[in-house]
């Protein structure tokens, strides 16, 4: 599970390394908590819950504050340190499965029940209104559906004023039935849970789901309109992963089709930003703010980025990313790379031969990699990170064998430059283990045996041991599994999840002491007309594309992006757009 235990310093100590954060006077205003169910480091880090902060503290009505887990201790906000319990509504933003546990984890050590139908109707302090929001709730929101009253299936963005009204009116009534009887009923993309019953088949598959009075058979997900100013950092800290950067985003969303990648069609139909809205955002970054860092690199166009990146110059601003794609690398991007002096760079193949990247529609060559490592170790790069996942669906030993051979090629390749300049640029390989997720062509696929991907990862480290100046970092296999059990669980499985956060290393023996196998969420294939626990969201995608997508990927067959649909608006391939 994901470690949680950097940063346990005092909220007060934290706040002052703060630029740009709220702190509201509490008299006459709504008490919100706004939770990430990990650390401060981790939480800050996210864009998506900076700009939720951000909206509701931009209520005049609502104080908002800012609440992280840390293990074994007592949660307190970073803005006042008041206890959890002392707010009348508490909002999670939840974006990794790994994370689940520390949801009720922190419930319970704020003093407040975490099984939503144990609460109290009335709302107030202590009996809060617990609400949950982030992507891997829009993935597959079942497992964590005990805890919450209710749910925003999507952007927070698209509804936050409208959200806040019916906060400010119902919560002063202390009653939580007729606000949640509302929601369910006026506002789009509310989700609660308590409205809908599912039933099992003895095989322990979904049978039927009873939805009780208006509420819609389904939760059509909600997506922001565009922006004349895209997402942007509200909050620097050195605290994060992207120390004293200010995060731009691109857009939302990507066309290139990635059959593994979640985001990729949760977050569908793509929405890039356009350059002026981006260069709005950059313009808003404080002075503190030592670099510009551009999220969704992989989506932007040559012409939107050469815009940005000749913008970037000319303000003698720098530039950070997180990854880059290895056939999107233009003359004006790596000269404003130059420029900023960048030493760490990150290209993700994902994919470790050339078979397996069609399998996965990824759409990057082995030319594309060996150029992109040249390009970026010429402007200055001393560190070059590479992504890779084993256990893809149809992978073979050859597979690994071919992933070994391109990562000794351009270290071969880059070794070239790295003496004519005297200095050989180290390489960093991440090593990840591929987990299928809900809403991609992969939903139908099992997880690979942890067995097999232990025997894999002894594979590797075994031949790259052989390497000069290379790092590995690996994915551990049993984290994975806890992962791929939970991206596809439904109810059932997260009721265990307050036993799990008590005792996070026994979780595959509470799930037989409960009667459930966690095999039976992770290493079974689907079939087409099954029901699955995530299709009470409509994300709009028509489950024939995606097992279409899953029959070609089997084939080791590539399929067009979803670009010319965001042309002409005219697509029709995947259901979206219709």
């Amino acid at each position: 599970m994901r470690d949680s235990r950097r940063n346990q310093q005092s909220p007060s100590t934290l706040f002052d390394t703060e630029t740009g954060s709220f702190k509201k006077k509490w008299k006459d205003k709504l008490p919100v908590a706004l939770v990430f169910p990990n650390s401060y480091y981790v939480g800050m880090s996210n864009l998506g819950f900076q700009i939720v902060y951000s909206l509701l503290n931009s209520e005049e009505y609502i104080v908002c504050e800012r609440v992280f887990f840390e293990p074994g201790v007592t949660p307190h906000s970073i803005e006042s340190n008041r206890p959890l319990k002392d707010f009348s509504v508490i909002m999670f933003s939840v974006s990794f499965e790994q994370d689940f546990p520390n949801v009720v984890g922190l419930l319970s050590a704020g003093g407040i029940e975490p099984f939503a139908s144990k609460r109290p109707n009335k709302i107030g302090p202590g009996s809060p209104l617990v609400v949950g929001g982030g992507v891997a709730t829009f993935i597959n929101p079942e497992p964590l559906t005990p805890f919450f009253d209710f749910l925003v299936i999507g952007e927070y963005e698209a509804i936050s004023s409208d959200l806040a009204i019916y906060l400010q009116r119902f919560c002063s009534s202390a009653d939580k039935v007729p606000l949640l009887a509302e929601l369910s009923h006026s506002l789009p993309g509310v989700y609660v849970p308590s409205l809908y019953t599912p039933r099992y088949k003895e095989s322990g598959q979904i049978d039927t789901v009873t939805v009780c009075g208006s509420a819609p058979v389904r939760i059509q997900k909600i997506q922001c309109p565009e922006k004349d100013i895209s997402g942007h950092s509200i909050v620097l800290t050195p605290e994060t992963e992207f120390s004293k950067i200010h995060l731009v985003e691109l857009g939302r969303g990507c066309s290139r089709g990635c059959r593994f990648c979640a985001a990729g069609y949760v977050y569908r139909r793509p929405r890039i930003w356009k350059s002026d809205a981006v260069i709005e955002a950059v313009k808003a970054r404080p002075d503190e703010a030592g670099r510009v860092g551009l999220l969704g690199m992989e989506m932007a166009s040559p012409d939107d980025v050469r815009h940005i990146a000749q913008y970037l110059l000319n303000e003698n601003c720098s530039l950070s990313f997180s990854s880059l794609r290895a056939d999107m690398i233009s003359g004006s991007l790596l000269e404003l790379l130059t420029e900023s002096k960048l030493k760490t760079a990150v290209i993700a193949p994902d994919g470790g031969s050339e078979r397996v990247r069609r399998v996965i529609n990824k759409g990057i060559t082995r030319e594309d990699c060996l150029s992109a490592a040249c390009s970026l170790v010429e402007t200055g790069i001393s560190t070059l990170k590479m992504y890779f996942m084993i256990g893809l669906p149809t992978e073979k030993d050859a597979d690994l064998v071919e992933l070994v051979n391109l990562v000794r090629e351009v270290q071969e390749e880059i070794n070239v430059i790295g003496r004519r300049k005297g200095r050989l640029s180290q390489i960093h390989l991440s090593i990840n283990c591929f987990v299928p997720k809900a809403w991609t062509p992969f939903q139908f696929h099992a997880f690979e045996d942890v067995v097999n991907l232990k025997d894999k990862i002894k594979f590797l480290r075994k031949e790259f041991s052989k390497f000069h100046n290379l790092k590995i970092s690996v994915d551990h296999p049993d984290n994975a599994y806890f992962q791929a059990v939970f991206a596809r669980a439904d109810r059932r499985a997260g009721a265990l999840l307050p036993e799990i956060s008590q005792h996070p290393k026994g979780w595959k023996k509470i799930f037989k002491k409960n009667g459930l196998d966690p095999s039976f969420y992770a290493m079974r294939k689907r079939d087409f007309s099954e029901v699955f626990p995530w299709d009470i969201i409509d994300h709009g995608i028509q489950r024939n594309y995606l097992w279409k997508e899953y029959q070609l990927a089997l084939d080791g067959n590539s399929s067009a992006t979803c670009g010319s649909g965001l042309a002409t608006g005219k697509c029709r391939k995947c259901g979206v757009c219709k």
